[in-house]
């Protein structure tokens, strides 16, 4: 496929190639997400596929052209993780040898998923980059053809099949928001949109600490940080082929900070009971950040993945409660007499509280020798309970506040 190869007729050949390999993902209302964001939201789940990414479509329109030859010489990805996986299962599924090339730091749930399909998994490198240079010397040394995550019109048309399916069952769909790290899936998305709508706008949602193609947009000189819970839209360096098409097909790219993508991660599993990764929440935290952009309008949002560490998840849940309230410290100045601890556990009880952590500290406190200080981390149903929590407990003559540390 050549650089004018990205068409709409393109994306529909690979709509033909899919059918049947991947799965056609559900594209669902969200009222309740509706209601909080001010707009009509749609939801495509991705993170349904069989490797739980959007990244297969890609992967399998690429693999699905090759020729007879090169399935036989075998692909080689560069990859972190979803779409690793991506060519991973498919080139088992067509009997084509695969090696599959990852950064030492690669998250250790997307490098044991993507061993699970046999093929042959080379950690290389302490950044991409280092392993982009090794994969790309390891496949002129053997002959693989490079699968490249997004810069590659023929990935990039696969990935615009999710336009196809979300317009099909959403045609009331006003605007599209798309989560981009190299751009591959938002170009394909773009260009299918809009050839189907020409009045449909796309918008894409890059995480703040890694704005590359905000930057291109914008004529920005953000830097890049070292780590961003949306890990797999993490890129330094867009595609050379893809930025062209943003810039001709995408209405704009919005930044998304790290607490609206924390918040949406636990706002999707604890609303729609899906679990997403950081970059599959990007969308969210866009509606979240941007209330006004798109009040009002019908928007879909692309889950585009699931893969996110289980530590990680329940590190986000975690603090999730701490910042909504239903998670609290409270530190109580008592005298330290026996029975001291049972009566504030008894009082909180009372009060609908339910304590998750206790920490008496006799020695390390500024307090006079009678007194001493108990932490207590308690399960809340929210800030206005907390008020109560305090003002209750203070009218009842104990002296006690709320010491959160994320707030």
């Amino acid at each position: 496929m050549d650089d004018d190869g990205l068409t709409p007729a393109a994306v529909q050949q690979a709509a033909e190639r899919l059918a049947g390999q991947v799965v056609r993902t559900p594209c669902l209302h969200s009222r309740t997400l509706s209601a909080l964001c001010g707009c009509e939201v749609y939801l495509k789940f991705e993170n349904h596929q069989f490797t739980a990414s959007f990244k297969e479509r890609g992967a399998l329109n690429k693999m699905a052209q090759l020729s007879a030859g090169e399935r036989a010489r075998g692909v080689l990805a560069v990859s972190a993780g979803n779409h690793a996986q991506g060519v991973a299962y498919h080139a088992q599924r067509m009997g084509v040898p695969a090696v599959i090339v990852m950064p030492r730091f690669a998250p250790a749930v997307k490098v044991e998923n993507t061993r699970r399909f046999g093929v042959e998994v080379v950690l290389h490198g302490d950044t991409f980059d280092e392993a982009r240079l090794h994969g790309l010397a390891l496949a002129q040394s053997r002959g693989l053809t490079v699968v490249h995550p997004y810069d590659d019109l023929a990935v990039a048309a696969g990935q615009g099949t999710i336009a196809l399916e979300m317009l099909a069952e959403a045609p009331q769909l006003q605007a599209l928001v798309v989560p981009v790290g190299g751009g591959g899936l938002i170009a394909g998305i773009a260009v299918a949109a809009r050839a189907l709508r020409p009045d449909i706008e796309v918008y894409g949602v890059q995480a703040e600490r890694f704005p590359a193609v905000w930057n291109a947009l914008h004529d920005g000189q953000r830097e890049c940080a070292q780590a961003t819970v949306a890990d797999g839209i993490a890129v330094k360096s867009p595609g050379e082929l893809t930025v062209p098409l943003i810039r001709r097909w995408v209405r704009d790219v919005l930044l998304a900070g790290e607490d609206d993508l924390e918040r949406a991660i636990l706002l999707l599993l604890e609303i729609e009971k899906t679990v997403v990764e950081g970059a599959g929440a990007a969308g969210l935290a866009a509606l979240l950040q941007h209330r006004d952009r798109f009040a009002g309008r019908h928007v879909g949002l692309v889950l585009s993945g699931g893969n996110i560490e289980p530590l990680l998840l329940a590190e986000i849940v975690h603090r999730g409660m701490v910042k909504s309230g239903r998670l609290v410290r409270l530190r109580f100045d008592v005298r330290d007499v026996p029975g001291a601890l049972a009566e504030v556990a008894a009082a909180l009880g009372r009060l609908g509280a339910n304590i998750d952590e206790v920490q008496h500290q006799r020695a390390f406190t500024l307090l006079s020798v009678e007194r001493a200080l108990i932490d207590v981390v308690v399960q809340t149903r929210g800030d206005a309970h907390v008020q109560q929590l305090l003002d209750s407990m203070r009218a009842d003559g104990y002296r006690v506040e709320r010491v959160d540390s994320v707030r």
